[in-house]
């Protein structure tokens, strides 16, 4: 322990006598993703110099590169500056919380924090090498590849933010590419996998009786494009395949903001041949939203989405993205570029499309708003997966369905376990694709702070938030932008206190870590929130008898009553640590069945009461969860465990359901 410290005591030393000569930080951040600006905006709340390097031109990764339709999973999940970035985003809209957003918006509130904690931000610089001396990166290389200027940095701590784990490899820390057997962590869901034959489409898959071949039933004529003649290796089998990439498309149909969507460059369009087979084999032909994902974003916008078996997905073409060189990846990126624009306008024009979405499609256009720096147009292809670290701990599918539940954890996932295809197959005679995995997770689940740690015989003073240590699939759960953000703080806090430590960021004291997260979770000393779950026991009383709702709920349950003449209620305690005002809200299921059109609560400051009476149908649920908060009112509240919300089933003529209750301190 002692030679560990001493380690990074030196490398301190040697940064202080550089900084003559060059600038040297505290922490270095390469990426600025969503998790490297959360990750930046901490570090400098922390007290540290702090420099993010981003190898494009914006900030921000997929939040503001076009996935403005969120993956949540649960929100309960999202935590600290992860969920300060919704609620931003949602004072832009007049909202809460904002799970919705376009491009634009999110760019916006990234820089927000950027200018608030005045972070140095190097712009076009991706990395070349990193010198790296008894397990500690000393310097990392970065190249503008516009102008070829080299740029060395020094740092005590780096963090590996990119969606491609680049400083990570330089680094010389391993790592996995494709996907294992699922013989090597024990799983059900890793590896080669196909979907059941659609009946009549499921998920992501063809339907039976599409043909593979250009003349139909020849086999002689050749394959369609994007459609391999390997063979299928084993279920289960592990290879070097990537689930598909895409780009998260920003469309609008308003006329005065709209750019007609034209036939782009290297136009081919027996690349869509497929197509109008697979849609002919559908069992609706008639909705767009039948082979795009087709979400709906404020001000007319979208975020179209792969959906389907023929779609965005540019299937099997991604393989050699994660370890290629910039030029490579530079020719895969505009590849799926124009094979995503190529399919709009193939959808708009090509004849054999049906009328009722051929005629759909040429309502939309490119947003004159949104990329106006890169031809309205995304630059940040959706990198789903690229590398993964090998780390001190390997999140697996045991973790997403909460068999094992790790102790040392700082940041919680809650999405399922989703894989896109890897590729396009014939199997008996017909078009099959590979690789999809849509499996349920078993409710929010910790993720281990040695996943965001190398082995530490590999490297002592880097922190890989983004990828992370996991398997395939449990990788497919974790990686959600909103877990992003949260890891990014959590990286932040934990690089700042090995520094402070002169330690290892494998030796952080992590119980530290917890309680200064759930302390100062917005990294500004202010009184925290309160979150009563109903699942929290000690400050739950339950009264009569209710069900229990799994899946869809606030955290990993809800509570919720039949209709019957029972009085029935469930009082929610918080511990209020400082008196004051505070809003209260609680989280609410709309989309239940057989809802009372009103709930009954009771607000209780311990001496008084205020009766609020919600209605349902004055509530509208945004994005992919079931619930939203409603907002019961505002309090003044002592300290001590005297205050309550309560809810029953008074006066109900439906279904009631309890699920969370959030104290928020009231802004002076």
């Amino acid at each position: 322990m002692i030679k560990k410290h001493l380690s990074l005591l030196a490398l301190a030393i040697t940064v202080a006598i550089a900084a003559r000569a060059q600038q040297v930080y505290d922490i270095c951040i390469y990426g600025g993703t969503s998790g490297g600006v959360i990750a930046a905006y901490t570090a400098k709340k922390m007290g540290k110099s702090v420099l993010l390097v981003e190898p494009g031109r914006r900030l921000g990764g997929m939040s503001s590169g076009g996935l403005g339709y969120t993956d949540i999973g649960n929100k309960y999940a999202v935590t600290g500056l992860g969920l300060d970035f919704y609620r931003r985003v949602g004072r832009h809209y007049g909202q809460f919380e904002a799970w919705i957003f376009e491009p634009h918006v999110a760019e916006d509130v990234f820089m927000q924090y950027i200018h608030e904690a005045n972070v140095p931000v190097l712009l076009e610089s991706r990395i070349v090498s990193a010198e790296k001396k008894n397990g500690i990166i000393q310097t990392i290389k970065l190249e503008n590849p516009a102008t070829k200027k080299i740029t060395d940095v020094r740092a005590a701590i780096f963090i590996d933010c990119s969606y491609e784990g680049d400083l990570m490899a330089k680094a010389g820390v391993s790592y996995m590419v494709g996907r294992e057997a699922s013989s090597v962590y024990n799983e059900s869901y890793n590896g080669v996998q196909v979907q059941p034959p659609a009946v009549p489409q499921h998920g992501n898959q063809v339907p039976d009786g599409v043909d593979p071949y250009k003349i139909p039933g020849n086999p002689s004529s050749g394959l369609l494009w994007g459609i391999s003649n390997a063979k299928l290796a084993p279920i289960g089998s592990g290879d070097k395949h990537v689930q598909a990439y895409n780009f998260r498309i920003c469309l609008t149909n308003d006329p005065a903001n709209r750019i007609p969507i034209t036939r782009p460059e290297d136009y081919d369009p027996s690349r869509y041949e497929l197509l109008p087979r697979y849609i002919a084999r559908l069992h609706t032909q008639n909705d767009i939203r039948e082979i795009l994902k087709f979400d709906l974003m404020p001000n007319h916008k979208t975020d179209i989405n792969n959906g389907g078996g023929f779609s965005t997905d540019m299937i099997g073409m991604n393989w050699d993205y994660p370890e290629g060189d910039y030029a490579t990846r530079a020719r895969i990126q505009k590849q799926h570029e124009l094979y995503n624009k190529g399919l709009l306008y193939f959808i708009g024009h090509d004849p054999r499309i049906p009328d009722s979405i051929r005629l759909f499609m040429l309502d939309w256009g490119y947003p004159k708003d949104e990329y106006q720096d890169n031809g309205n147009w995304s630059p940040q292809m959706y990198i789903r997966e690229a590398r993964r670290m090998i780390g001190a701990y390997v999140m697996t599918q045991s973790n997403c369905e909460r068999k094992e539940i790790v102790q040392d954890g700082i940041g919680m996932a809650a999405y399922g376990m989703d894989s896109h295809n890897t590729q396009r197959l014939v199997m008996n005679g017909m078009v099959k694709n590979e690789g999809d995995v849509e499996k349920g997770g078993a409710g929010p689940y910790p993720i281990a702070y040695r996943a965001l740690t190398p082995k530490e015989s590999e490297c002592k003073n880097l922190l890989v938030p983004v990828c992370l240590s996991a398997s395939h699939i449990g990788y497919g759960s974790i990686r959600m932008e909103p877990v992003f953000m949260v890891l990014g703080q959590s990286a932040a806090i934990a690089a700042s206190y090995a520094i402070d430590a002169h330690s290892s960021v494998q030796q952080v004291n992590v119980p530290k870590l917890q309680a200064f997260l759930a302390a100062n979770p917005l990294m500004n000393g202010a009184t925290p929130e309160i979150l009563v779950d109903n699942d929290d026991s000690a400050h739950v009383q339950v009264t009569g008898k209710w069900s229990l709702k799994k899946g869809g709920t606030y955290g990993p349950s809800a509570h919720y009553s039949a209709v019957n003449k029972e009085p029935k209620s469930i009082k929610f305690i918080p511990a209020i640590k400082k008196a004051g005002s505070y809003d209260i809200y609680t989280y609410v299921l709309p989309k239940m069945n057989d809802l009372a059109p009103t709930t009954a609560v009771t607000l209780s400051d311990g001496q008084h009461e205020k009766e609020v009476l919600i209605n349902m149908k004055e509530i509208t649920v945004n994005g992919q969860t079931t619930g939203e908060w409603v907002h019961l009112g505002k309090m003044s509240l002592p300290a001590g465990n005297t205050a309550s919300v309560t809810i029953s089933n008074k006066n109900a003529t439906g279904v009631v359901v309890a699920d969370g209750v959030l104290f928020i301190p009231a802004e002076k």
